[in-house]
């Protein structure tokens, strides 16, 4: 095994070469493994490099620290914004983490990241490119950008969309942090093992001369740690679930407040405590966002649900550069409020959802004339713009999936209604009896169909 030489200041990303696994290491741990320029630089040279090279079988992404990546070093980004004679700088990194996203999401190699820590942002948008994304209980995943007065970047109005039912446009806005396991649950990552099995999982992948992707999987699953009884059940199902998609699946940020107060109040159905006091708790925190980054995200996530990923990073771009550019305030005042000076509570102009232009920002921040920039991608993804790899095949099955077979309407499905063990049964060959397959099909059953006969109890979903 081969790794970067130690130095009196170690490089801020390593590399190791393990037979034919090639590694990126992010290492600025004091700092989270935050991602800034010259990071975004030498992980392109690395990943185009090794995708090129016929001794290559595998690349891996992982971090040093608490952190796999806590995402981007905004505050140099924000500093820079803010002077018209730095601003390319600004836009410029945007350029460089944009184009990185989109490149690790075309390689040709297999890639597995292991988000083994904190993993917000521009870290998210190392991870969700890859095929085989590995959580563990160290893990956190949170998109924060509504925090900070800016908008889910990195690809994440093409990934977030996809998501099953409203769970991506929830996490958008609110910026809520998901567990490892929830992670996994939720789709975020397509497999969980335990932090210490980690190394293991290294030489496994490295012990692969030439790995297939069925391959790849095996050995990740084989190292699965299973829910345990006093584990908490995922966050985003049940009665809670059913108020997120129908809240959260409204055309705008009004109408989505205007949702949950009614299950706030206990005036629309499902009204246990849980919802009601879930509801109370995310109108709470979306009053805290930045109303003109919720308006812009909720559009960029509807946007994101109709394009391919290039298409999404670019319209992302745009929103970038309209930030960077003083299209609002909202971005230098919650980066400087909560980052730099950490005052308190940053202060949004506009501070109400009322004043805050829809048709306004549709002009300000997606508009072609915001897209003038382009991502810095290698020169071949530029002439051959290839099928990035599929954020869904190697997860848990979506609801999406689990619905059209019982409809009839999957190409595995067969000629008549399916019973609960029949589904299960048929999903686990799909997924190659892929841990969790069972509880993630019990849960979606339980609330999005109904049985019907009286022996077998076939399943009828529930639109």
């Amino acid at each position: 095994m081969a790794s970067s030489p130690p130095s009196s200041e170690e490089p801020i990303v390593l590399s190791e070469e393990n037979l034919a696994l090639r590694r990126y290491i992010l290492n600025r741990p004091k700092k989270l493994n935050a991602l800034n320029t010259p990071m975004l630089e030498s992980l392109a040279a690395h990943v185009e490099h090794w995708d090129s090279s016929d001794l290559v079988g595998v690349i891996v992404g992982t971090g040093n620290g608490r952190a796999f990546c806590a995402g981007g070093d905004v505050a140099g980004v924000v500093q820079d914004a803010a002077s018209a004679g730095t601003r390319s700088r600004a836009i410029g990194f945007f350029k460089r983490e944009f184009g990185l996203n989109y490149t690790l999401a075309a390689l040709t190699k297999p890639y597995v990241a292991i988000a083994d820590g904190m993993t917000f942002g521009g870290g998210f948008g190392l991870v969700a490119p890859a095929p085989f994304r590995i959580a563990t209980e160290k893990s956190q995943f949170a998109m924060p950008e509504t925090k900070i007065g800016y908008c889910p970047d990195v690809g994440a109005s093409y990934y977030l969309s996809r998501l099953d039912g409203e769970i991506g446009t929830y996490l958008g806005l609110t910026a809520t942090t998901l567990s490892g396991r929830a992670a996994f649950e939720h789709g975020l990552a397509t497999h969980y093992i335990p932090s210490s099995r980690v190394p293991i999982l290294l030489e496994r992948l490295a012990a692969l001369e030439r790995p297939t992707l069925a391959q790849i999987d095996d050995a990740i699953e084989e190292l699965h740690f299973e829910r345990e009884s006093s584990d908490p059940v995922a966050p985003l199902t049940g009665s809670i679930r059913l108020a997120l998609d129908y809240a959260f699946a409204k055309e705008s940020v009004e109408d989505i407040l205007r949702a949950l107060r009614e299950y706030a109040d206990g005036s629309r159905k499902p009204d246990s405590a849980d919802v009601i006091q879930w509801a109370k708790d995310t109108i709470a925190v979306l009053e805290q966002r930045s109303p003109t980054s919720l308006k812009v995200s909720l559009l960029a996530i509807r946007n994101g649900r109709k394009v391919g990923l290039l298409e999404a990073l670019k319209m992302e771009l745009g929103i970038a550069t309209a930030f960077c550019s003083g299209a609002t305030p909202d971005f230098h005042e919650g980066v400087s409020t909560l980052l730099i000076t950490k005052t308190g509570t940053p202060k949004w102009s506009p501070a109400s959802l009322s004043d805050v232009s829809t048709s306004a920002l549709k002009k300000a921040f997606f508009e072609p004339g915001n897209k003038a920039e382009e991502l810095i991608i290698p020169e071949a993804l530029k002439r051959s713009h290839p099928a990035p790899a599929h954020f869904t095949k190697f997860a848990l099955p979506t609801e999406e999936e689990i619905g059209k077979v019982v409809m009839g309407e999957h190409s595995a499905s067969g000629s008549g209604a399916v019973t609960l063990p029949e589904l299960i049964t048929k999903f686990q060959g799909l997924r190659r009896d892929k841990h969790g397959v069972a509880e993630k099909i019990q849960e979606v059953v339980a609330r999005r169909c109904s049985f019907e006969g009286t022996e077998l109890q076939y399943l009828r979903w529930n639109h």
